[in-house]
C-alpha cells in the first residue's frame, strides 16, 4: 500500500477513504507498541517536530509527545504564553524560525479556523492540525473512527449519535466528515441554540430530542459542553442542560444493548455525561485515549517516515 501523498493533515473533509484506511491500518499496526513493556522503535530517529498549541490541551498535546517518543523522534513543546508570540511575533514568523532550526513537522492547535491551512502554505515542513477554532480536529476524528472500527468492524449501516454542543465542536465536524464517507447514519442532537444552521447539508440528521438520536444507536459520542467558547448564555442553566440533554444510564437504554459510549474529553461529569455511564460497561473512553496515541504515531510515521506500516 502506498504512503500518504499529502504533506499535511488538515482535516477529514478533504481526505479520501483510501487515505483514511491507510492511517487507520497503520495505527492498528502500531498500537501494540503502546502496551509493550519497552515502548520504543527507532523508526523516526533523527526526525524532529514541534507542538505549537495556542489553546490548552492535555490529551492531544501529550499523546503527540508520547507518539513521537515511542518512535524515537525528538519533540519540542512551545509554550506560546512564554514564547516570542507574547512579544508580537506572527504565526508565520514563529513557524519559519522553527523550520530554519531543522524541524520536520509542526503540530498546531489554534483558536482561529483555517490557521493550520494558512501555515501549511508557508512551510516545507508538514503541518498537522490538532484543532483549529470551530472547524476540525482530524486526529480526534481518526481515533474515534479507529475505536469504532476495532469494535464494530465497519462503518456502513451504523447509527452514530453525536450529542451535545455541536455548534462549537470541531470534533463533531471531523466525525461527520469521516463517518459519512463510509455510509454511516449520523445523527446530531442538542439544544437548538447549539445546533449550527444548515448542518443537515453535511448529510446528517439533526434533532433537538436526544431520545430520537439515541433510539437504536450503535455508537453514542457525547461532546463536552464548551462554556469557554460561549460569549452569551445559550441555555438557561447547566442543571437544565443536564436534565434535558445529559446522557446517563436511563437514556442509554434507548440505544442498542451493545452500543459504544464515547467522549473526546475532558468530561464534565454530571453535566453532559453521568459518571455511571462514563465508567459503565459500554464505555470505550479510555480506549479512545490509547487509540489517540496510535493514530498520532501513524501520522508521524506516514508523514516523516515516508513508508508503509510494518
Amino acid at each position: 500500500m502506498a504512503g500518504l501523498k499529502r504533506k499535511d493533515i488538515l482535516g477529514l473533509r478533504e481526505m479520501s477513504t483510501e487515505e483514511i484506511d491507510l492511517i487507520l491500518d497503520t495505527a492498528d499496526a502500531l498500537k501494540d507498541i503502546v502496551n509493550r513493556p519497552i515502548k520504543k522503535l527507532p523508526t523516526l530517529r533523527g526526525k524532529s517536530y514541534v507542538t505549537l498549541f495556542y489553546e490548552n490541551s492535555t490529551r492531544t498535546a501529550k499523546s503527540f509527545e508520547l507518539a513521537g517518543k515511542y518512535l524515537s523522534a525528538d519533540s519540542i513543546n512551545i509554550a506560546v504564553a512564554s514564547s516570542s508570540v507574547a512579544k508580537g511575533e506572527t504565526l508565520v514568523d514563529t513557524a519559519r524560525n522553527l523550520e530554519a532550526m531543522g524541524i520536520d513537522a509542526v503540530v498546531m492547535r489554534h483558536p482561529m479556523g483555517g490557521a493550520p491551512h494558512f501555515l501549511a502554505k508557508h512551510l516545507k515542513a508538514s503541518v498537522i492540525n490538532a484543532g483549529d477554532g470551530m472547524h476540525e480536529h482530524p486526529t480526534q476524528g481518526l481515533l474515534d473512527m479507529l475505536t469504532i472500527r476495532q469494535r464494530k468492524g465497519a462503518f456502513k449501516g451504523l447509527k452514530v449519535a453525536i450529542i451535545g454542543d455541536i455548534f462549537h465542536s470541531r470534533v463533531a465536524r471531523s466525525n461527520v466528515f469521516g463517518l459519512t464517507k463510509y455510509g454511516a447514519e449520523v445523527w446530531v442532537a442538542g439544544p437548538s441554540t447549539l445546533l449550527p444552521a444548515g448542518f443537515e447539508e453535511l448529510g446528517v440528521k439533526v434533532t433537538t430530542r436526544v431520545e430520537e438520536a439515541l433510539e437504536g444507536a450503535d455508537v453514542v459520542n457525547v461532546l463536552r459542553l464548551q462554556l469557554e467558547r460561549q460569549e452569551k448564555a445559550l441555555f438557561p442553566t447547566v442543571a437544565e442542560y443536564s436534565k434535558f440533554w445529559g446522557v446517563g444510564p436511563e437514556r442509554l437504554k434507548l440505544a442498542k444493548p451493545d452500543h459504544l459510549l464515547m467522549h473526546p474529553g475532558p468530561m464534565n461529569r454530571g453535566v453532559e455525561i453521568a459518571t455511571a455511564a462514563a465508567d459503565g460497561a459500554q464505555s470505550v473512553i479510555l480506549e479512545q485515549v490509547t487509540n489517540g496515541v496510535a493514530v498520532r504515531m501513524a501520522l508521524l510515521y506516514l508523514l516523516l517516515g515516508g513508508g508503509d506500516a510494518a
